[in-house]
């Protein structure tokens, strides 16, 4: 797997404030995605909730980035590379289909079929997935779908590769 990009250290936050360590600045750093300057990124931050997971947005430092939670729960990044097909499990929430990577502590959450894809780092053990990505759905539903995934059997879903 891939190294986490920096946000994934907003999410170390919680694991600091958990041992009773300094908190996090008020700001969350998070490292742009390559093609945060894609015009399909604005439609998505200007769509997100307020709220995910009952945790408020956060200033991030970055361009098509956003944070929930204070500490850091959600760290989303919009413009990050699209996946190719993948044998990776890929589900489907509220008709957005979702890669997800699990990692420790911070799961990865990436849009598939999208054009600019949308990252989304949480750690399961503090919110849980599928509100996330069913409070994140309706923001990243606004980049059109053009491939979707597909089942190569009943218990193992994967991406298509068209």
């Amino acid at each position: 797997m891939p190294a986490l990009p920096r946000s994934a250290a907003s999410l170390a936050c919680v694991a600091v404030l958990a041992a009773g360590l300094a908190g996090c600045a008020s700001v969350v750093d998070v490292d742009p995605a390559e093609d945060a300057a894609n015009a399909r990124c604005a439609d998505v931050m200007i769509a997100l909730p307020p709220l995910v997971a009952e945790n408020e947005q956060r200033d991030t430092n970055s361009q098509a980035t956003s944070a929930w939670g204070d500490p850091s729960k959600v760290v989303l990044r919009c413009g990050v590379v699209v996946p190719s097909p993948t044998t990776d499990p890929c589900v489907t929430v509220n008709d957005v289909d979702w890669v997800v990577r699990e990692g420790d502590p911070a799961w990865t959450a990436t849009t598939y079929g999208r054009d600019p894809a949308v990252e989304v780092l949480f750690d399961p053990d503090e919110v849980a997935s599928s509100t996330v990505l069913v409070e994140l759905g309706a923001a990243v539903a606004r980049v059109d779908q053009t491939r979707a995934c597909v089942a190569l059997s009943d218990a193992t879903p994967v991406p298509s590769g068209g």
